[in-house]
């Protein structure tokens, strides 16, 4: 079974921008998250968070054409190859999302990167942002406007849950990262 450190080894090549890797970080600890909701193994989940956007950084315009032959070389299981195409259903794959792992890294991908934001514009950062001020944030289409809502709308039906509930766990999932995906506020940078 993939693991995290496994994930990051074969991402280490070819995942280098920082702002990258943070996504990564965040969609692992979402991922983390989304599992122990649905009683999985955070571990696995965490891994398959980490990997989703393998090819992004080297074909931005290819994104995903270029992912599971290197993963299935480096010895990813099929299951986990198609629940990373999976994330790209409708924008660049026509993979769709069956299992919880999968349309829930299909939802958090985009959810974490408002959840990213939000937290960056607070004194304690993720620490304590709670799910109303995510909410507030989440409905306002200008804030975080590269972040497409209708797709996060979308994930979140597909596991039949809704917006504010899977952003309560992301943002639970995120919180014991916050260091190392650098939203520990600016509190904590003075």
């Amino acid at each position: 079974m993939l693991t995290v450190e496994r994930a990051k080894e074969i991402c280490r090549d070819v995942i280098t921008q920082e702002h990258l890797i943070i996504h990564c970080t965040n969609v692992m600890a979402a991922m983390e998250g989304m599992a122990k909701h649905f009683g999985e193994d955070p571990e696995h989940w965490k891994a398959v968070g980490y990997i989703h956007d393998y090819d992004y950084e080297q074909y931005p315009e290819e994104h995903l054409e270029h992912t599971a032959e290197p993963l299935r070389a480096a010895g990813v299981s099929e299951e986990d190859i198609r629940a990373v195409l999976s994330h790209g259903y409708g924008i660049c794959t026509d993979v769709e999302p069956l299992t919880n792992m999968e349309k829930s890294l299909f939802a958090v991908d985009e959810l974490t990167g408002i959840i990213e934001a939000c937290a960056r514009m607070r004194p304690n950062g993720i620490q304590d942002l709670n799910v109303s001020s995510f909410m507030k944030k989440f409905k306002d289409k200008r804030f975080a406007a590269k972040c497409d809502r209708e797709l996060i709308r979308k994930g979140c039906e597909m596991l039949g849950m809704e917006v504010r509930d899977v952003a309560e766990i992301c943002i639970d999932g995120m919180r014991p990262y916050a260091a190392e995906i650098h939203l520990l506020g600016t509190s904590a940078q003075a």
